[in-house]
């Protein structure tokens, strides 16, 4: 599923730049992915579709900007499934202010949405990524570093 995500995100910049379902279905069949990644792919981004269209960040709901204060306890079923690996990366996103709590519940239920027990932190960052894309947003360079680099492969200065 989420070779799937990666093509979409890297082929279609923006959500709304993304055709309907069907018609993507069709060009990631063409791509030779297999029908079920497809299939879950599908099912995930119309979940994230339905999310990002119900959802108003602080910027478009300033009430909403008190709220970047408040503190997120994490049920034990989403302990368990993203562990503490993810959920740290989430915090640290978070408290760096470029993970704003609407965004950061998107995150949360896509990730839960996800397969995997624990969810890794590779999955959890194209997660992160297309919780952006969805939004039209692209992350600021530092945070798209982060999500997009490995960090065995980074030298120390």
């Amino acid at each position: 599923m989420f070779d799937v995500l990666v093509f979409v995100y890297e082929h279609y910049w923006r959500g709304d730049q993304c055709p309907e379902l069907q018609t993507l279905e069709r060009k990631l069949s063409a791509h030779g992915f297999e029908p079920e990644e497809i299939h879950a792919a599908l099912v995930w981004l119309d979940g994230l579709n339905f999310a990002a269209q119900n959802a108003a960040l602080p910027e478009e709901a300033p009430a909403l900007a008190a709220a970047a204060s408040s503190l997120r306890v994490y049920s034990p079923a989403e302990q368990e499934h993203l562990g503490a690996e993810c959920l740290g990366f989430i915090a640290f996103l978070a408290g760096a202010g470029v993970l704003p709590p609407t965004m950061r519940e998107i995150v949360m239920d896509r990730a839960m949405a996800a397969p995997g027990d624990p969810v890794s932190l590779d999955d959890l960052k194209i997660i992160v990524l297309m919780v952006y894309w969805s939004f039209g947003q692209q992350p600021d360079a530092l945070v798209l570093d982060e999500l997009c680099d490995s960090p065995e492969s980074r030298i120390a200065h």
